[in-house]
């Protein structure tokens, strides 16, 4: 199932959308973050009448398990660029995650530019690490995406050092990824702390803020996430992902807890 058909909403009211998280999305039976919050903003853009999350931020709730969702959105503010929506994902008994965010048209703009950063340096995708899913680890999530790490920072090797991880993204198939895809690729990787010496486990996201800064042309994504604290059961990680053509377009930063070892 693409990414496409996986995060599908319909509206059914004026406010209400439903869709269902599909099976085979998940890390250890809990579906990705990222997904999940690609589903909430699909239906958030689509009440926003505006295709593009310029910014949006999500506070999970639960954790999210495949089945029927319903999205309850409001339009807190029409403007002449943006649109600004908040939405709230729900399974038949509880809500899973909290979004408020930022729609509009992204591409066109000819105005200035300053970018004091480049690309993370990486070994071409064919000599990265591929990681692949498998029974135990890692989930099955692995199988809807082609992840392709830095040898030197492959999380799945023993390879331990610093909190950072980077490599390439796409979705498995070659399905194109669109703005609401970046929402995916920035929590798709393996969480930067597996590098730390600290124990392998579930990190669950508290809060995820996702900027994304221009539609991605065609092509592999390099992306890049580090870890500055790791302190009082919280980490953060700061994201960056750049398109084929070298260019920003997406930035995030994720709140989550440390694993219990």
């Amino acid at each position: 199932m693409s990414f496409g058909e996986a995060s599908a909403v319909k509206r059914v009211g004026d406010t209400t959308w439903v869709g269902e998280i599909a099976t085979g999305w998940d890390i250890g039976g809990n579906a990705d973050g990222g997904y999940t919050l690609a589903i909430a903003a699909r239906a958030a853009a689509g009440a926003a009448e505006r295709p593009d999350p310029v910014t949006v931020t999500a506070h999970y709730l639960a954790p999210a398990r495949p089945g029927a969702v319903t999205v309850e959105t409001q339009v807190i503010r029409r403007g002449g660029r943006f649109t600004t929506v908040a939405a709230t994902l729900a399974s038949a008994d509880r809500p899973l995650l909290a979004l408020l965010g930022t729609f509009g048209e992204l591409g066109g703009y000819d105005g200035p530019e300053r970018v004091d950063a480049a690309p993370p340096a990486l070994p071409p995708p064919e000599e990265c690490v591929l990681v692949e899913p498998t029974e135990t680890f890692p989930p099955p999530f692995m199988g809807r995406v082609e992840l392709r790490l830095d040898p030197g920072e492959d999380v799945f090797g023993g390879v331990s050092g610093p909190p950072r991880v980077s490599g390439w993204f796409r979705f498995a198939g070659g399905e194109p990824v669109d703005t609401l895809g970046l929402l995916v690729a920035v929590d798709a990787f393996p969480p930067t702390v597996f590098r730390a010496g600290l124990p392998f486990g579930w990190v669950p996201t508290v809060e995820l803020t996702a900027h994304v800064r221009a539609r991605p042309v065609s092509g592999w994504l390099r992306c890049a996430f580090t870890t500055r604290f790791i302190t009082g059961g919280f980490l953060e990680e700061d994201g960056e992902v750049w398109d084929a053509s070298g260019r920003l377009v997406a930035q995030s930063r994720q709140l989550a807890l440390l694993p219990r070892g």
